[in-house]
């Protein structure tokens, strides 16, 4: 099915993009057309040698021999970096210069990048903390600086919107290619060879900013301190750039749940009785991450292309509402469809070409209402409350649960429109939108109760896709495997070796298992449903209490049920 979809996808991507080049008049303008290739150039770089370290982060630690616990504060480190140290920094190009501040985050992540051949924690921290630093500066000051040039260049504003959806859809290229390169290098020389390709990237980058850039800065006569204090001012009193600070940690907040929760949406669950499922053991059949991958990114590119042929049409903030509101009910099919793969994949689909339309609209409208003299301040600002989120993610004590996350997060990405309405109020009221708050989820739902219990009992384990956020939460929270990674990993069992792992087999006809600990009988609803895996814990084991029926429960006593790789 996968595979299919791509090449539906492609051939769909390259009737839409051919459509646009038809539809959409290029501008032919000799100096507009020499600025977008010096941008596009240094920006695909900058992006490409990001996504090329991302498939295997993880891998490099697990080979230092790095516990799953010094790797979680690793990249715990990473994300607190780029939050405080970051926001800083990242602030240092409307005072210094933009075009300085691009040239130092090829140089942090080139020495995040050395720091990788070093089996030492403490240098590897150092490194995430680079990395992170760097990661700042990457999302905020090539946006800045290019927003500056182009209005001092006096090109029309259309053709701001019109740069940002050809990044989008060239960022999206890179990354399969970056995917492919680094598996390739990873295979032929080790773990650490991809870091060490990206550094050469990156020293490339560098270079060319130095000859093909010139220097531009917010108010280079305000001292930093000062740039802060007026980037808070402007938040405070625009109400349209609060509006879009909140839009944009929402949605990002949303992607990267996505991010976290997509694996285990379209694992297909547990069948004993289904030949695909016997072939593999009764256990999950894992899905083809990689090409999973290509579809996303196919899809974004989709969105950039559609967000060009609207920009023709309509204005940025009118189209954007509708758009967020897709976004939130295709993250809301998992709930409504439980288990139905292809439905949910497709909303995942939908989801995606929001993304590719959301990217290149977000950055326009940032160019339109945010003031020049502290663009990368606030900017880096508007990611504190994404860092946060994406730390309390890493330190999660319990998995989230599947259903009640992606709805949530369809309620996030619904509340966006309010704040989208507040940027274009002359457009209406939003229509349909209580129908969707006022949606249940499962848990809310009593007549869905047992439902979700068996869904939240199928033993699936979270994989993290994305480039800096790839494998953050070891095993046993998250399963180390990266999102264009054509290797079909699987989780470790390293932090069970002083446990004893029994396979415990429920049977419709005779539940009773043989196991050295009394172990009840579960409910009838569960009978044949999945394979168990039970660690016996002697007095350690605490209670755990199954839920039957409103008002009905069961106690285990003396053994802990993993549920989703958390015990």
């Amino acid at each position: 099915m996968f595979v299919s979809t791509l090449y539906v996808l492609g051939t769909f991507c390259a009737a839409v993009y051919w459509l646009t080049k038809a539809t959409v008049p290029a501008n032919k303008d000799a100096s507009f057309v020499e600025f977008q290739r010096s941008y596009m150039s240094v920006y695909i770089l900058a992006t490409g040698a990001d996504w090329i370290q991302g498939p295997h982060v993880y891998a490099l630690y697990q080979s230092y021999g790095m516990k799953a616990h010094e790797i979680e504060i690793l990249f715990v480190a990473g994300f607190s970096s780029s939050m405080l140290v970051g926001t800083i920094i990242g602030s240092f190009a409307d005072t210094f210069g933009r075009r300085s501040n691009c040239i130092l985050y090829g140089i942090l992540y080139s020495c995040a990048c050395i720091t990788k051949h070093f089996p030492n924690f403490w240098i590897l921290m150092i490194g995430r903390v680079l990395g992170g630093v760097a990661t700042s500066i990457l999302y905020s000051a090539f946006e800045s600086w290019v927003v500056y040039e182009h209005h001092h260049l006096g090109f029309d504003s259309s053709s701001l919107g019109v740069l940002f959806s050809h990044a989008t859809l060239g960022n999206s290229l890179v990354a399969i290619a970056a995917g492919l390169i680094s598996q390739v290098v990873a295979d032929k020389f080790g773990f650490v060879a991809p870091f060490d390709v990206s550094m050469l990237v990156l020293m490339v980058m560098a270079i060319m900013i130095a000859c093909l850039w010139k220097e531009n800065c917010g108010d280079a006569g305000l001292p930093l301190y000062q740039t802060c204090c007026a980037a808070f001012t402007v938040i405070r009193k625009d109400r349209k750039v609060l509006c879009l600070g909140i839009i944009q940690s929402l949605f990002e907040g949303a992607m990267y749940t996505f991010v976290l929760e997509w694996t285990p949406a379209l694992s297909p669950p547990i069948d004993p009785t289904d030949e695909v499922t016997l072939a593999h053991g009764n256990e999950r059949v894992t899905i083809p991450h990689g090409y999973v991958f290509a579809n996303f990114m196919v899809a974004i590119m989709i969105g950039s292309c559609i967000f060009k042929l609207l920009l023709v049409h309509l204005p940025v903030e009118s189209f954007m509402r509708p758009v967020l509101l897709i976004a939130a009910g295709s993250l809301a099919m998992p709930v409504l469809f439980h288990g139905e793969q292809m439905l949910i994949f497709v909303g995942f689909i939908i989801f995606e070409v929001c993304v590719g339309i959301f990217w290149p609209a977000l950055s326009t409208m940032r160019g339109k209402y945010v003031p020049e003299e502290a663009r990368s301040t606030i900017m880096n600002l508007f990611r504190v409350p994404l860092n946060a989120v994406v730390i309390l993610i890493l330190l999660q004590v319990s998995i989230y649960m599947l259903s009640c996350m992606l709805s949530i997060v369809g309620e996030d990405m619904a509340m966006e429109a309010f704040d989208m309405d507040l940027l274009h109020p002359e457009i209406g009221d939003i229509t349909g939108l209580d129908d969707l708050l006022s949606f249940k989820s499962p848990v809310e739902d009593s007549n869905a109760e047992m439902e979700w219990l068996d869904g939240f009992l199928d033993d699936s384990t979270p994989v993290l896709n994305d480039r800096m956020m790839t494998d953050a939460v070891p095993s046993p929270h998250i399963k180390s495997e990266h999102s264009y990674s054509m290797a079909e990993g699987r989780c470790s069992s390293a932090h069970l070796q002083h446990d004893r792992l029994i396979d415990l087999e429920l049977h419709s006809d005779n539940l009773t298992a043989e196991l050295d600990v009394d172990l009840p009988s579960f409910p009838p609803h569960l009978h044949g449903k999945i394979r168990r895996q039970v660690i016996a814990h002697g007095n350690r084991a605490p209670e755990m209490v199954i839920k039957q029926e409103p008002g009905e429960s069961k106690t285990v006593t003396g053994v802990c049920v993993i549920l989703h790789g958390v015990p």
